[in-house]
């Protein structure tokens, strides 16, 4: 060996080794860039830095959560509009949807007991007044849409697992004995006993607008005499063991899908203690007794009002027993989460709800459904729960209203096209799965809203958005050593997937 050799070799063991550049997968979906686009990117040696913002993430560290995994609600709607399509379509959907190699890879489904707003109809499995002992209890709707539909996913995932909340009790168990909150001419309900909500309350007092609602209801719709709720958390273990008949298994329940939606459809107001007293003295011990496997969460809850949410926890029917595994939160309720978080720390959380949109299915409502994700996730929820995966035409329900879904059938020409909101759900959903761990969430419905996760095989994903309609965005992600630059196009999603 010659003495430059011998040099050469010395000098290349004391000089540090140069990691690789680490690789990642783009893909960016854009109103004029197209969907799902796929290109490299590979980080760059961290150093004097030029971006607008820049993220420092540690792999090590404590997750904001652990996630658990999607899901979507199945209703008669969905259903319908799957029927439109021809049968290859709908396997190419619910694979896309459902299977754990699909786009979506759905791990759950959220049942109405009985009709929601996304019903043909209303309906419930108890329409004979007075029948405590529901003798009469059928299910015919659900057998002729909802087991069927869910068979359908269940083809694509025979794992999916379901919880289940009603919009309504049966009418005749009500103080209105009907299935709405409020009259509309999108339904029957006398419009002189609209007075039932706010009675008693002083009709010059001031609204909180500052709440949702601005004014609560001031009395329970659900009748509160013994006889009544007994039967009805009996309803709830009827339908348990009817849908476990037909290989659906239900393990999870909430109550009430949202108390505070005074609504022309389907509904129920609730007080603090009247939903305490029911859970508690009711709902549990039913569940314990005949379902014991089957978990009571608190929810939907919808409201910003954490005086409300705390006055049922914080009920002496409620507190100090081990009533509620979890809360589910959608719409407003996402505003206190931190708070009811703060004061009940031991519960955990989840989203139950997607908002809906107004049936416009555009790049507004991915960016929407996109800043919501992010919300959610970084308050800690460990499950998200889509609304309409699958919607006709112009998405209108049957009580005069217009929401968007992922997906959008033409039932005229027979087919379906995937909407920005798909794309928006494919960002986070495609690889972020069960056992993910969230590193760091902000943003939110800022410019740049952006998520770093770290995958149970030990990969980085980082999703990011630009609501900027004109300006692009440069942000950079630093993984110790390596930095991941990232410049996000006008209006513009993306994910950033180790490889």
């Amino acid at each position: 060996m010659t003495r430059t050799a011998s040099l050469l070799i010395f000098a290349l063991l004391l000089t540090p080794a140069m990691a690789p550049a680490r690789s990642f997968t783009h893909y960016s979906s854009s109103e004029r860039g197209g969907y799902w686009t796929r290109s490299e990117q590979m980080t760059v040696e961290s150093g004097e830095d030029e971006t607008e913002s820049v993220v420092a993430v540690d792999d090590s560290a404590a997750p904001l959560v652990t996630f658990k995994g999607w899901g979507t609600c199945f209703n008669e709607l969905g259903w319908d509009a799957l029927q439109v399509l021809p049968e290859e379509q709908r396997n190419d959907l619910l694979k896309r949807i459902f299977a754990p190699d699909g786009d979506l890879k759905y791990t759950h489904g959220r049942i109405s007991l009985g009709a929601n707003d996304y019903a043909r109809s209303w309906y419930s499995a108890s329409e004979v007044a007075g029948d405590f002992e529901l003798r009469h209890f059928d299910m015919t709707r659900d057998l002729a849409t909802i087991v069927p539909y869910i068979h359908a996913a269940q083809k694509y995932n025979p794992g999916l697992w379901f919880w289940c909340s009603p919009w309504s009790p049966p009418a005749w168990m009500k103080i209105n004995h009907d299935y709405p909150v409020l009259s509309s001419v999108y339904n029957t309900m006398d419009r002189r006993i609209n007075y039932l909500l706010h009675q008693g309350q002083d009709p010059a007092a001031e609204p909180d607008r500052a709440k949702f609602p601005d004014l609560v209801a001031s009395q329970d719709f659900m009748i509160q005499d013994p006889r009544y709720l007994k039967a009805y958390a009996e309803y709830f273990c009827r339908y348990i063991e009817e849908f476990g008949r037909y290989g659906i298994p239900i393990k999870r329940v909430m109550y009430q899908n949202e108390a505070y939606s005074y609504t022309p459809y389907p509904g129920c107001p609730w007080t603090p203690s009247g939903a305490a007293l029911f859970n508690a003295e009711y709902l549990a011990p039913a569940l314990k007794s005949k379902h014991p496997g089957v978990e009571l969460y608190l929810g939907t809850i919808n409201t910003n009002r954490f005086d409300e949410v705390d006055g049922i926890l914080s009920d002496p029917h409620v507190r100090g027993k081990d009533l509620f595994a979890g809360i589910g939160f959608q719409w407003e309720g996402s505003q206190i989460i931190r708070e009811v978080r703060n004061k009940y720390p031991w519960l955990k959380v989840v989203q139950t709800e997607s908002e809906c949109g107004d049936g416009k299915f555009d790049w507004r409502g991915a960016h929407h459904t996109f800043s919501l994700i992010n919300t959610y996730l970084g308050l800690g929820c460990e499950e998200y729960t889509f609304w309409n995966v699958i919607l006709c035409d112009d998405g209108a329900s049957a009580w005069g209203w217009k929401q968007n879904a992922l997906i959008r059938v033409n039932s005229k020409e027979k087919t379906f096209e995937l909407t920005p909101e798909y794309y928006a759900v494919k960002h986070y959903a495609h690889f972020v799965t069960a056992g993910t761990k969230l590193l760091y969430a902000a943003g939110s419905f800022d410019r740049t809203p952006l998520a770093v996760f770290l995958t149970p095989g030990g990969k980085d994903v980082v999703v990011a958005g630009n609501r900027d309609r004109q300006r692009e965005a440069t942000v950079s992600v630093k993984f110790g050593k390596d930095r991941l630059d990232m410049v996000l196009p006008p209006y513009s999603l993306h994910t950033f997937a180790e490889d």
